[in-house]
This record gives C-alpha cells, sequence and structure tokens, in this order.
C-alpha cells in the first residue's frame, strides 16, 4: 500500500505551497478577518494537516486490510484538506438565511489585552455572570459589557471579536497583579500571551500529539470482516463533543465510513441555533455534525449515565472532549466503560492533557494558543505576540485525535485488547512548533515585501517566494494603484509566482475548480479528502 497526495482543485494556483493555498483556500481571509484585512498564518499549517490527514487515510486502509478488505493506494487532495480547517465558515458564508447576513466589519478590537506593565493576556470564561462581574468591577458600563460579551462568546464561530475599547482601556489602567486579582475574585481565567522562549521550558515540549495505552488484559475476538464499503464500515462510533474538536474528530471517522451516533443534552446542542440557519439547524453546527445519529441524555443523571453506558457497549469508539473531570463525576471514563466494552477505543481529547493541573484555567483554542506561545510564530517579527481568532488549535486537535483514535483501532484489532487515547490541544500546538523547538527555523517569521497580504486596488495579492532583490519598498504603493488582475499580470512577467488572495468564502465555494469537492445543500459541506483504491 502507498499514499501519495493528488493535486485535486488548484483553485488559480500553480502548484501547491503553503502561501498560496492559505490565499486561495480562504485561510488568510479567516485568520485576518479580526483585524480587517486577511494575514498570512505565520506557519506552515495547511503542511501539517495535510500530512496528518495523509496519516489518517494510511491507518485507516491499514485498518481496512486487516478486517479483509485491501486497500492498495490511498491518495490525499490538500485542497480538501485546506476546505475542511475552513468547514464552518465556509458553509456558514454559503447559507441562505434571509433573517441573517455575515458581517465583520463592526468597530472594535480583539484580544488579546494589554497591561499598563506591558503584559499581554488572553481572558478566557464560558458563562457571562464572571464576565459581567469583572467588567461592571473595573466600572465598564453594563451596555459596553454586553455588547463585549456578544463578540467575545462568538468568537470562536465568527473569527472576530469587535470588543469595545473601553475593555481594553480598563485593562490597560490596570498591572498584571492587579487584572489576576479582579478576574481570579470574578472567575474569569487570565492567561499571559507567551513567548518562544518560555515554551522551551515546559517539561512536556516535545511529547508526541497522541498516547496509547492498553485499558484491559481481557481480550475480545477482531472486530467482524469488512461489509465492503469505506475502511471503518460496520464500525461504530459514539461521540459526546463539544464545539469543534470531539465533534470534528468523529465527523472524520464518519467520512471514513464509521456510523456516528452523537450524545447531546436533553434539547439538543445550544449551538443548533447559533446563525445562519440551514432550515432549523446552524450552518456551522452542520459543518461538523451532519448525517450523525443523534441521543439525548441527562449526563448528570443515573439514568443519562445508563443510557451512554448502554451505547458505549455496543460501539468500538467513545469519544468526548468533556471537561477534565466530567467523566469520571458521570462514571463515564475509561476504566469504567471497559466494564462493559472491554474492546473499546476511548479516546479524551482534552484542552491541556497533564501539563497543567486542576489549577489551569480552561483548556480552550485561545487560552491554548496563548500558553504555548503561538502568538510568537503566528504574527511577523514588526507586530506584537498575538494568537488567532481562527480555530486553529481546535480544527488541528479533531485531526490529531482522530489519528490516535485511527492507531488504537488497528492496535486492536491486532490483539483484542481494548484501548485508551488521549490528545490535547496542546500537544496539537506541537505539531505546528516541531521546526521552531528543534530551532531549525527563527520562532517569529520574517517576509519579503509581497510574503504577507499586499493590497490592489480591488483585493489583495501574495507570493510564496521573489526574486532576489525583489524588495522595493515602494511596491505595496504600486500595487495600491491597480486591479488584482493587472497586479498579478505584472508580478508574473517579472517571474513573481503571485497569487491572489480570496477573502469572499462564498465565492470560493462558487469557483467551478473548489465545486467538486463539496456537496451543497443548503450551505457547502467539504467531500472527504481520501481516495481508497484496491
Amino acid at each position: 500500500m502507498d499514499t501519495t497526495q493528488h493535486p485535486g482543485a488548484t483553485a488559480g494556483i500553480g502548484a501547491f505551497d503553503e502561501v498560496s493555498a492559505q490565499a486561495a483556500y480562504g485561510l488568510m481571509a479567516v485568520h485576518g478577518r479580526a483585524t480587517g484585512r486577511p494575514q498570512r498564518i505565520g506557519v506552515d499549517y495547511l503542511t501539517a494537516a495535510t500530512l496528518i490527514v495523509a496519516a489518517q487515510g494510511t491507518l485507516a486502509a491499514k485498518l481496512s486490510g486487516l478486517r479483509g478488505r485491501p486497500v492498495a493506494h490511498v491518495s490525499v487532495d490538500p485542497a480538501s484538506v485546506a476546505l475542511l480547517t475552513v468547514s464552518q465558515y465556509l458553509a456558514a458564508a454559503t447559507a441562505a438565511d434571509p433573517e441573517h447576513t455575515e458581517r465583520f466589519e463592526e468597530p472594535g478590537t480583539p484580544p488579546p489585552f494589554c497591561t499598563i506593565d506591558g503584559i499581554r493576556v488572553e481572558l478566557e470564561t464560558l458563562d457571562p455572570e464572571p464576565w459581567w462581574t469583572l467588567w461592571t468591577g473595573l466600572q465598564v458600563a453594563p451596555r459596553l459589557v454586553d455588547a463585549g460579551w456578544r463578540a467575545f462568546v462568538t468568537r470562536y464561530a465568527t473569527a472576530a471579536a469587535p470588543l469595545p475599547p473601553e475593555l481594553h482601556e480598563a485593562v490597560a489602567g490596570l498591572t498584571y497583579a492587579d487584572l489576576v486579582r479582579a478576574a481570579r475574585a470574578s472567575g474569569v481565567a487570565v492567561q499571559p500571551v507567551r513567548s518562544h522562549a518560555q515554551r522551551l521550558t515546559d517539561p512536556d515540549v516535545g511529547d508526541d500529539p497522541w498516547s496509547i495505552s492498553v485499558t484491559t488484559d481481557a481480550v475480545r475476538p477482531a472486530a467482524a470482516a469488512h461489509p465492503g464499503g469505506l475502511p471503518l464500515a460496520g464500525l461504530t462510533v459514539v461521540e459526546a463533543g463539544r464545539r469543534i474538536q470531539g465533534p470534528l474528530a468523529a465527523h472524520l471517522l464518519g467520512l471514513l465510513g464509521a456510523r456516528v451516533i452523537r450524545v447531546e443534552p436533553a434539547g439538543g446542542d445550544p449551538l443548533r441555533g447559533m446563525p445562519p440557519m440551514v432550515d432549523d439547524c446552524s450552518a456551522r453546527f452542520l459543518a461538523l455534525n451532519r448525517g450523525k445519529r443523534v441521543v439525548t441524555a441527562r449526563l448528570r443523571t443515573r439514568a443519562g449515565q445508563d443510557a451512554v453506558r448502554e451505547l458505549a457497549a455496543e460501539a468500538d469508539v467513545f469519544l468526548h472532549n468533556w471537561a477534565p473531570g466530567k467523566a469520571a463525576a458521570f462514571g463515564l471514563d475509561s476504566a469504567d466503560l471497559a466494564k462493559v466494552n472491554p474492546a473499546l477505543v476511548y479516546a479524551y481529547a482534552s484542552g491541556w492533557g497533564d501539563a497543567r493541573g486542576p489549577g489551569a484555567p480552561p483548556g480552550t483554542d485561545f487560552t491554548v494558543q496563548a500558553y504555548a506561545g503561538l502568538g510568537e510564530y503566528l504574527r511577523p517579527r514588526d507586530e506584537p505576540r498575538a494568537g488567532s481568532l481562527m480555530t486553529l488549535l481546535d480544527v488541528l486537535g479533531g485531526l490529531v485525535a482522530a489519528e490516535g483514535v485511527l492507531a488504537a483501532l488497528v492496535a486492536r484489532h491486532i490483539d483484542g485488547r481494548g484501548r485508551r487515547v488521549d490528545s490535547s490541544l496542546l500537544s496539537a500546538s506541537g505539531v505546528l512548533q516541531t521546526p521552531t523547538l528543534s530551532g531549525r527555523r527563527p520562532a517569529r517569521p520574517a517576509w519579503g515585501p509581497l510574503g504577507a497580504p499586499v493590497a490592489t486596488r480591488d483585493g489583495y495579492v501574495v507570493a510564496p517566494r521573489t526574486p532576489a532583490g525583489y524588495d522595493d519598498p515602494a511596491l505595496p504603493v504600486a500595487l495600491a494603484q491597480v486591479s488584482t488582475d493587472e497586479a498579478l499580470r505584472a508580478l508574473h512577467a517579472d517571474g513573481v509566482p503571485a497569487v491572489r488572495v480570496r477573502t469572499d468564502l462564498a465565492e470560493l465555494a462558487a469557483d467551478p475548480a473548489v465545486r467538486p469537492l463539496l456537496d451543497i445543500d443548503g450551505c457547502a459541506f467539504v467531500r472527504a479528502p481520501w481516495r481508497f483504491l484496491p
């Protein structure tokens, strides 16, 4: 068996390189949305994601062969991987909801905040009450606190957080110590935006993105023979996920053929109601949860816990990304479920893993970015450290979790023993940081005059590389006077492989080169990135 990348759609770019793909498939637009203009992601994000997806394909093919359906060749389309990384934003941009229009031009300033002594911080709370208590205690007007909460709590979905400037001004008048005291008293977590050097001092630096352990010595016969179809056909995944990381991992396993049963709270996941809508469900939610069978359960009750236990007893995989300690409190940890299903693959996709201990702030995408020092990698040297409001780690964490599950399924098929798979957003960040942590490249990126998006009269262009000496500081001024098409013609004539920066995701979905990679059903859904050939 061999695994290759196939070119798929190229959406107006030539060779599929990191910078051109970020530009062509909307990543620069989403990453820069909070600042009002497209921005390059300062790490090789799509390269890392494509390598993980290729590993998933290889493991899925291996499992298919073990189950009696050999796969001779796996190919992965990097364009599909790129679209997967922005799938929730793409779905929202293409949903025809007459009552909602996606707008990101509201005035305001995104996080991080900066204290009077120069410490840049991310704040985190998942509850409006601590937010209200903190800001009203800092004498911010209630109407501004309310407006800030709406922008803050939806930043996971929108990649924008236009916070009233008064919130930043309130923090700017405090020392870091005073901010920590006020936040702690209110129940809001504070995470400094750390540096590359600080991250290097952590004991978990260099850890693998996932780990697997055997949960029981009991041995069960190998899973039933492959019924035909995709590699995971005939297998069942029970997912109790929140937001992006867990649901995306299960979604990927579903794209590989597994039947996915999603456990939601009574009344359904509240994110189902986040506009824009496709019929009666959020387009963003559907991007990660379309096609799953849904079972509701009150997990704080014995009946709800028993319902999940019964599902796990008949499943091949149980996957969740609950807050630390929740699984044990529900009686649904790996040891608990191994008693009812010794061959179960139990996957926990957490925020921090074991790195931070019980006193850590919530392990969300943005606090983990800050702790991991990603703010130093993502922005160029001439900008302050700051993370991305694009859910970089939630997506990468979902990819890593799915890869770990596939490796565990292969191991289980060989010896019949159940497995536990642990992964985290923090461990996923290490995938992006490997070159910098090993010293192979500087932590803070430095780009040439066209290495980041440059404005034209009607858009933006960017180039993955420029000829030697092509560094005229007047170039951005000249490009601003011409159209994007004119700029590209002139740059190509000079041997510069510049590309257009896609800023409209709805336009991206309508591109004839991209449409074959999508299903259109009320909005755009990204198809599976693998092809399996016998």
